[in-house]
């Protein structure tokens, strides 16, 4: 299986048609697009529409995604997630899906931090709740990876899940571009390979402790790394 990645669309009032070069050579070039968080750039109605009608005019294979932080701006992150739903994207959420042979599991991540420099739930309530979110996302993500019976598995997140994919970030920010508690499950359900987004200064690729693969296919990311090429991760699953 091929798989095209990207993450970080940001897609405004005025995106219309801004990556259908992109999403066309994904239908050429891949068997799946995976779309790592960031649809939108304020989660708003409109944008998420734009977003919709330009998968649709420009993408013939299935599509899968998650949700960013922008997506929740607005504050109705289901509204962007079933308008995606209605276009076709299979909007993973601590949920998992097959295409043939190969399991795809996500969820959208949350920050903390990683190693031993990783948030702990102690002191201001405040702070216990950051740390229960992040939490709670590592146990969609386990939740997913455990209801897949596939011997190949994907991951897709939009926050990253090792500090080696956000590096290039200033270290100031790095508890806020992912969560080391994502890599575990990663880890324990022998993942084949990662994709996130977020960290649009940090670094291409990474693996974690057992050496699976991940990739920051954030957009500026990649026009930045790759500056001859269209911002798409490309990735022969074998």
């Amino acid at each position: 299986m091929r798989i095209a990645a990207a993450a970080d669309l940001h897609y405004n009032r005025t995106s219309k048609g801004a990556l259908k070069d992109l999403f066309s050579m994904a239908s050429q070039e891949a068997d799946v697009l995976l779309l790592c968080g960031d649809l939108t750039d304020y989660g708003l109605p409109e944008e998420t529409a734009l977003l919709a009608d330009d998968l649709h005019a420009h993408v013939r294979i299935p599509v899968l995604g998650v949700l960013g932080n922008h997506d929740f701006e607005s504050g109705h992150p289901e509204e962007v997630r079933r308008m995606m739903e209605e276009a076709g994207v299979v909007m993973l959420n601590g949920t998992s899906h097959v295409i043939g042979d190969v399991g795809f599991a996500g969820t959208d991540g949350f920050g903390g931090g990683f190693g031993d420099r990783m948030l702990s739930a102690w002191g201001e309530p405040e702070i216990k709740q950051f740390v229960q979110a992040a939490v709670e996302q590592a146990l969609k993500l386990e939740q997913a990876l455990s209801a897949l019976e596939t011997e190949r598995k994907v991951v897709v997140l939009h926050y990253a899940p090792i500090s080696d994919t956000v590096v290039g970030e200033p270290p100031e920010i790095f508890p806020f571009l992912g969560s080391g508690r994502l890599e575990a499950p990663i880890n324990q359900y022998h993942a084949s390979v990662v994709f996130h987004g977020h960290a649009h200064r940090g670094s291409p690729e990474g693996r974690t402790s057992t050496g699976i693969p991940v990739y920051n296919v954030s957009i500026p990311l990649l026009r930045h790394a790759f500056p001859d090429r269209l911002p798409l991760r490309l990735f022969d699953l074998g």
